[in-house]
């Protein structure tokens, strides 16, 4: 897995899918992540904007960095008064 040729989000199974030169796949489950990582509107957001503008950032993120650290960070939920 040292060289990746694609990455694109499949809207028919809702996967960021990553296709490598010697021929191994992976698909990351972005209903999956959400649900585990993401605690609120904000957050899921966030991740949604990732995954159709920004594939392989998020891939990335999912893949080789801590997701909840990047949520908290970026994002600020403001409750209703």
């Amino acid at each position: 897995m040292d060289r990746l040729i694609s990455c694109e989000f499949n809207m028919d199974t809702a996967c960021v899918e990553l296709k490598f030169f010697d021929g191994s796949k992976i698909a990351i489950d972005t209903i999956a992540v959400e649900n585990e990582v993401a605690d609120n509107m904000y957050q899921r957001s966030e991740l949604d904007y990732l995954i159709y503008n920004d594939p392989i950032g998020y891939a990335d993120l999912v893949l080789n960095e801590n997701p909840e650290i990047y949520l908290k960070t970026v994002t600020e939920c403001k409750p209703l008064d």
